[in-house]
């Protein structure tokens, strides 16, 4: 059967933003305008399509990244001759606690749309996410939402991009009015003012520009034709020599410049107030790249290691990423993959070449947020999800049997912040396990693991929110009871000077005895850097083979460090020399030694404490000014700057994690519950010495 929706038609897209900036009410509109639902859905309300989970409708906020499909046919059909496109949309959220489902959805899109809110405009998080996609290098086009709103301004929204993100942005549609008296948008390409009518916005009108703005919108297009001629020689040429340029030229060279990442498209409206929204979907068609449009995507061989390339083209051989798994309480486990080249069909068989399992294809579902429609085959460029894959999980690749190939994994950052749980009843124990393995392979930034020595689980996230979320969710969906201990910080450990030591480990018994000795030396590396091993071994004082047992054993020692039994992060080991004997030397006995060695070595080398640090952005009316900075100050906060934003003061500081339990009680009782805070993991720092001295004996007890 061939494809129905040509890959030149397709287009996968995110939309990213800062908490409540207004994605799920953007995606909710362009359902309702691309005909998925005749109904439109209200994130205030708790009817949102897209926040499908109980938890997302009593919040109000978006927790897990949902996929859905449809269909755009441009305005202008002239200019497209009539032809559908189909757009698969991923909503992501907005909430930095779940930073996972943003990162390993923009791996798989081909292009974004960034949305602002026109009062507030770049906010901490939608720096974070623009980051993101700067990381994955993903083409965007820029929305600024709730023009309707008290305070709201383009022209200040459109600067704090231009400061804070991106110099290559450019408006090409400015605001009609402003606030309550917002109307409509002027396109600046076609010089027409375009408005809204109906009920839902759904019948567009255009017009001439009125007089009054004419002006404007000539000094606004001129900065627009500028930009966009500046990255095409023949149009250059002739904007300099003063010819009239037309529309299909600037649109072309602008699409072009939009698909290299050179130009960033701004467009305008107010999603909640139907205004603009068929215009952002005419330019997600216009300016943002189909897969076709895009490099190959590349990967490994997983039997040489050469780097091979796979072209987004049917004939191609299949391959695919996954990039998410998660439970369903009715058909099990679901995996969202994104198809890179070639086609499957239902029923046939793949290879996950990270574990070399053979995996069957039973079933192709294209998902609508939590409805699904079987589909019989799939083609490059298609997001899908499929059912009961036995050993695959987030990050891995599948692909043809014959043509094997590992695309780059996803990496997702480390958890912050761990809590203690504990089952109920004895009922709940089995339960528990289960359900935690669940979320685990749902979530990456989600960790559990047991205390040894106490007994107890220990799961890790990224923020408060976070773990009350899969503690909600072990709850409502598996039907466990837990008991949760208090917060605790995710602390490190690692040194600041250089040492060497020996490790040597021998031990007779009769028979066979054992016989490890390795000499170590190590380094300190720069904050973030992670961890290397060099081997350094020559002439074969230590053989071959027993070099990843000593590897392994620094890294298991590395687990629990030596100033208050943390994990150490942030070193280079080097094994520089070492003996071994011909009969009792073993790879547990190397083992063994190497994690002797780091031990010693560790204690030499100026072993400290690090702890997490978070990026705060607090917004309160002026009048609390004072006694938010001094509450700051007491939890060892650094302001890094204050801001006037209407009537309101916004903070910018770094605060480290394990002042911050319980803000949002205390940030709204000092400000009459009119405060609000925005938190994200910024960096890990040294611990002051009295604090280390406290944490320490705080972890003796």
């Amino acid at each position: 059967m061939p494809r129905q929706y040509p890959v030149e038609k397709t287009r996968n897209i995110g939309i990213i933003a800062h908490i409540d900036a207004g994605k799920t009410t953007v995606t909710e509109r362009v359902l309702f305008y691309t005909g998925i639902s005749h109904k439109i859905g209200e994130v205030h309300e708790g009817t949102a399509i897209m926040d499908w989970m109980e938890q997302e409708r009593e919040r109000g906020i978006t927790i897990t990244a949902a996929a859905t499909t449809c269909f755009w046919t441009p305005r202008d059909l002239e200019r497209k001759k009539a032809n559908e496109h189909r757009i698969n949309i991923i909503d992501t959220p907005g909430h930095i606690d779940f930073t996972a489902e943003v990162q390993r959805s923009l791996r798989v899109l081909d292009g974004a749309v960034v949305i602002f809110d026109g009062v507030a405009g770049v906010e901490p998080q939608s720096e974070t996410v623009w980051h993101q996609a700067d990381k994955f290098e993903v083409p965007r086009i820029c929305f600024i939402n709730k023009l309707d709103r008290m305070g709201a301004s383009f022209e200040k929204s459109l600067q704090s991009i231009l400061e804070k993100l991106s110099p290559n942005a450019v408006a090409v549609q400015i605001p009609i009015g402003a606030e309550e008296n917002f109307e409509g948008v002027i396109d600046l390409l076609t010089q027409k003012a375009i408005k809204f009518d109906g009920d839902f916005g759904q019948n567009i009108v255009e017009e001439e520009i009125p007089k009054n703005l004419k002006e404007q919108a000539e000094e606004w297009r001129e900065k627009l034709v500028e930009k966009i001629a500046a990255e095409d020689e023949k149009l250059l040429e002739k904007y300099l020599a003063q010819k009239e340029i037309s529309v299909d030229e600037l649109r072309d060279v602008l699409r072009s410049a939009t698909v290299d990442y050179k130009i960033i498209p701004v467009f305008c409206g107010s999603a909640l107030k139907n205004k603009g929204v068929q215009l952002l979907l005419d330019g997600v068609v216009d300016f943002l790249p189909s897969p076709i449009d895009l490099p190959p995507v590349k990967g490994t061989d997983p039997k040489t290691g050469q780097e091979i390339e796979r072209k987004a083209v049917d004939s191609e051989p299949f391959s695919a990423l996954v990039f998410k798994t998660a439970s369903d309480p009715y058909v099990g486990t679901l995996n969202y993959f994104r198809v890179y080249s070639g086609f499957l069909q239902k029923g046939s068989y793949l290879l996950n070449p990270t574990t070399g399992e053979k995996e069957r294809i039973g079933r192709i579902l294209r998902m609508h947020a939590a409805e699904r429609e079987e589909v019989e085959e799939l083609f490059a460029g298609d997001i899908a999800a499929t059912l009961g894959l036995k050993k695959t999980i987030t990050g891995h690749t599948l692909c043809d049997l014959n043509s094997p190939i590992v695309l780059e994994k996803i990496s997702f950052p480390e958890p912050v912040i761990s809590i203690r749980i504990e089952p109920k009843t004895r009922a709940d124990q089995e339960k528990m396990g289960m359900a935690l393995k669940k979320l685990a392979e749902e979530d990456p930034t989600f960790k559990v693991k047991s205390d040894l020595e106490t007994g107890e689980t220990i799961i890790s996230g990224m923020g408060e929110l976070h773990l009350e979320i899969i503690n909600d969710r072990m709850r409502r969906e598996f039907k466990v009871s837990v008991a949760v201990g208090r917060p605790q910080v995710a602390y490190k450990e690692t040194i600041k000077g250089e040492s060497f030591a020996e490790g040597k480990y021998i031990k007779q018994t009769g028979g066979r005895g054992q016989y490890g000795h390795v000499f170590l030396r190590l380094k300190p590396k720069e904050r973030g850097d992670g961890f290397e091993f060099t081997n350094e071994i020559k002439g074969g004082t230590i053989p071959q083979e027993f070099i990843p047992a000593v590897k392994k054993g620094v890294i298991e020692a590395m687990e629990r460090g030596v100033v208050a039994g943390y994990p150490m992060v942030d070193i280079e080991a080097i094994l520089y020399d070492g003996s071994y004997h011909d009969v009792d030397s073993s790879e547990i006995a190397f083992k063994i030694a190497a994690s002797m060695a780091l031990q010693t070595a560790s204690k030499r080398a100026k072993p400290v404490l690090l702890e997490p640090i978070m990026r705060l952005e607090v917004t309160i009316p002026s009048e609390f000014f004072g006694d938010t900075i001094g509450d700051l100050a007491t939890r060892r906060g650094k302001i890094e700057e204050t801001k006037d934003r209407l009537n309101l003061k916004v903070i910018d500081a770094k605060v480290p994690l394990a002042q911050m339990f319980g803000y949002a009680t205390s940030l709204r009782s000092m400000t009459e519950g009119r405060g609000t805070f925005t938190m994200e993991f910024d960096k890990y720092e040294e611990v002051p010495q009295n604090i280390a001295q406290e944490i320490i004996e705080g972890k003796r007890r």
